[in-house]
């Protein structure tokens, strides 16, 4: 038995995959009035239910077709039940009460239908296949009947359960059957399309958008059913921008189309081209040197951008934010969201350029700086750089400039030995230059010059020994002791005694001046001579025993 209900079910099953409403009764050779009917229900067994209707044996109809989805019976034995004839299996007919019902929904269908009806587009699902195409029923499960050659799409084997929107192409009254098409939907909604982005596309003025979806790169906003982009770039007057930041999914906004391209099938929106143009606003009211407020939009390591309110942003380089030369970020100094003003240094309304100056509204450093300090004050900085040169000393304010010469009375000592960036020192100001505002620092005249040693012990007038250290055209350099050296200049001594001097030579002079301050001491040979001569005149002035004719001999000797 449970063979024999298996080749029945298989028989069904066979048939409904074959089952086409519309070749059903030419199919079997049988009227239409023979494929509805209405019989008894004479026996439920298994996964059949025999029903009777006025043939020689009772039809067949799967179990299935009368049970609720938790399993409960619609009908029970004797019940009368409307069934429709779909095939034949071992002289038995095969029965559907699904498709009776159908059928019926079918006809009133196609007795209420109106010749404008065509034009709705509706959704179906996919409940059988057979060779010519797919059965599919509607929402109040009406069956309708897709042709393979109104698909639209590839056949495949997962179609089942599938959803398509579809058109009513055909009515076949004789058939009592309704054929739909999934391509002519298709088609339909490209010229529909085709027609509308043309419409949108020649459209000059601005028209209303909904946006419907944001990405990083920009916005799609649906134009009357057709979406476009808008760049991120497009968005603001101000540059590229988030939009996350000024739109939200279903906002309305206006939009101007900027192009399309018909290979690519990509329209282009512009927001801002929909908008007044700021830059125009401010080309005849706007003037490099003006002062504006604005707000601290964005911040970035190499500057800031600043909202002027009127979607132009303008753009504050870091060295145009303080007169601190060394900034090394922006948000030291300015916060975001900060109200501040500004000085206009450009303005170009023709490449959407504006450029600000925190700094120019701000004292200057070296004014406020000559008004704390001045000439030959002391004071602590710190070393910021050191170079071949000398070191500068930030002072607070601003940056003095300490030169190897003025670090240390020794010759050979060098800032880059001496000091390392962040070292603090205490500088002497020796120098200072109003007009290329800069300042000149010393450290050696904070301790005694070596003259200063020098000088304790001697004065002018006294006579010293030295090394010819270096010759010079103008003169000759003599170390009189450690990091002392004094000036012969070329005037204090015989070219004759010149001629014959090298370096490393000991030669002997009389000081004739000490700068203490400066570290300089100066020689003279000829004064020197000068003494010894004036030496020995006292002498001849001290003894009258010798006469003049006895000194000229003793210097002819």
């Amino acid at each position: 038995m449970i063979e024999a209900n298996n080749k029945v079910q298989s028989g069904l099953d066979d048939f409904f995959e074959e089952e086409d409403f519309g070749q059903l009764l030419d199919a079997f050779d049988k009227s239409k009035e023979e494929a509805m009917a209405e019989g008894v229900i004479v026996e439920i067994k298994n996964d059949e239910v025999y029903v009777d209707i006025g043939k020689k044996s009772e039809g067949i109809l799967p179990l299935a077709e009368i049970q609720k989805d938790d399993g409960q019976l619609l009908f029970k034995t004797g019940d009368r039940i409307k069934v429709a004839v779909v095939g034949y299996y071992g002289g038995r007919s095969l029965l559907s009460h699904k498709k009776a019902l159908r059928k019926e929904k079918a006809i009133e269908f196609i007795k209420n239908y109106k010749e404008e009806d065509s034009e709705n587009i509706f959704n179906v699902k996919v409940v059988g296949k057979n060779k010519g195409g797919l059965i599919v029923v509607d929402d109040n499960d009406i069956e309708f009947f897709l042709p393979r050659s109104q698909y639209g799409f590839k056949e495949s084997n997962n179609v089942l359960g599938k959803t398509f929107k579809v058109k009513i192409i055909k009515i076949d009254h004789e058939e009592q059957s309704i054929i739909v098409s999934r391509k002519k939907t298709l088609d339909d909604e490209r010229k529909k399309r085709k027609e509308l982005i043309n419409n949108i596309a020649q459209e000059q003025g601005v028209i209303e958008g909904i946006v419907k979806k944001i990405t990083t790169y920009g916005m799609f906003v649906d134009v009357g059913g057709i979406d476009g982009l808008v760049h991120y770039s497009e968005i603001s007057y101000k540059g590229p921008v988030n939009p996350s930041l000024f739109y939200k999914e279903g906002d309305k906004v206006p939009v101007k189309v900027i192009s399309y391209n018909k290979e690519r099938k990509h329209l282009s929106l512009s927001i801002k081209a929909a908008l007044p143009d700021p830059w125009s606003e401010i080309k005849d009211s706007l003037e490099v040197g003006d002062t504006i407020k604005v707000i601290v939009s964005n911040i970035e390591p190499y500057g800031a951008f600043v909202d002027l309110g009127n979607d132009i942003e303008g753009f504050l380089h870091i060295s145009e934010i303080s007169w601190d030369k060394n900034i090394k970020n922006p948000k030291d100094y300015i916060s975001k969201g900060q109200e501040i003003d500004v000085e206009v240094i450009e303005i170009n309304s023709d490449e959407r350029r504006l450029r600000v100056s925190l700094r120019n509204l701000l004292s200057k450093p070296f004014d406020e700086f000559l008004k704390k300090y001045k000439l030959s004050d002391v004071l602590e900085g710190e070393v910021t750089l050191t170079t071949a040169f000398g070191a500068f000393i930030n002072l607070g304010m601003i940056e003095g400039l300490l030169h190897n010469e003025d670090a240390s009375w020794s010759r050979s000592d060098k800032c880059k030995d001496k000091f390392k960036v962040g070292d603090k020192v205490k500088v002497k100001i020796i120098k200072i230059d109003t007009e290329n505002q800069k300042i000149s620092l010393s450290t050696k005249e904070l301790c005694e010059s070596p003259v200063q040693e020098y000088a304790k012990n001697h004065k002018v007038g006294d006579i010293v020994k030295g090394r010819i250290r270096d010759i010079k055209d103008f003169g000759i350099f003599v170390e009189l002791s450690q990091n002392v050296d004094a000036l012969i200049h070329k005037e204090d001594i015989s070219n004759s005694t010149l001629e014959n001097l090298k370096i490393d030579d000991e030669i002997e002079a009389a000081i004739v001046f000490i700068d203490e301050k400066k570290n300089r001491i100066r020689l003279s040979v000829k004064n020197l001579v000068k003494m010894k001569e004036r030496e020995v005149l006292n002498e001849i002035n001290d003894n009258d025993k010798i006469t003049l004719g006895d000194i000229i001999k003793d210097q002819l000797a």
